[in-house]
């Protein structure tokens, strides 16, 4: 009902700050974010709760897209600020962040569970206090040897091919993020759970 508490939807991507991440695999929710905010015509441009966020209405509903700017790990401090503020609910909280453990190109929508080692999301759960907020990991491929550190791997770039399977995917997990507002978390998953080009 507009004018509830509990109305809006947020949509974070994560990523890190500063051109020198821009094109890095941590940094494929942003991108995604971007797409998405062309999407529903929504600039993310106002500097607050320690992130660049926007506002907008979509469907009826009012949509908030967030990309926190504290840097990856602490991530969760401006997704709190932001919940807080607008008095959005964990589960009205839609993530979209990089995932290793899935191929460039495919995606994996969650209605809950752990961080799974990634630590923007680890960061979240330990701000919200909930587990419970939906998700769209986006694929950026596993590292090419177990001995290499992960930090480098996921602030590594896309090789041409990888982000080629990427393009599509930032695309998708735009509009898997919107399913889940439209139509709820299990059709999302139903409709983009390992899709690709």
């Amino acid at each position: 009902m507009p004018g509830s508490k509990n109305d809006a939807w947020l949509i974070v991507g994560l990523g890190n700050p500063g051109r020198e991440y821009e094109r890095t695999r941590h940094n494929a929710g942003f991108r995604a974010l971007d797409i998405l905010a062309e999407q529903v015509g929504c600039k993310i441009d106002k500097s607050k709760f320690e992130g660049l966020y926007g506002q907008t209405v979509y469907n009826g509903t009012k949509l908030y897209l967030l990309k926190p700017q504290t840097y990856m790990n602490l991530s969760g401090r401006s997704v709190l600020q932001l919940s807080a503020y607008f008095h959005i609910p964990p589960q009205q909280i839609i993530v979209l962040f990089d995932d290793i453990s899935l191929a460039p190109g495919r995606l994996r929508i969650r209605a809950d569970g752990s961080a799974g080692g990634h630590n923007g999301i680890k960061s979240i759960i330990s701000e919200l206090g909930s587990q419970t907020f939906p998700r769209v990991k986006i694929g950026v491929g596993a590292k090419p040897r177990p001995e290499m550190d992960l930090a480098d791997w996921v602030l590594s770039t896309f090789s041409a091919s990888e982000e080629k399977e990427l393009a599509g995917a930032l695309g998708r997990a735009a509009d898997a993020a919107l399913c889940v507002i439209d139509d709820g978390v299990p059709e999302a998953a139903n409709r983009f759970n390992g899709s690709h080009n």
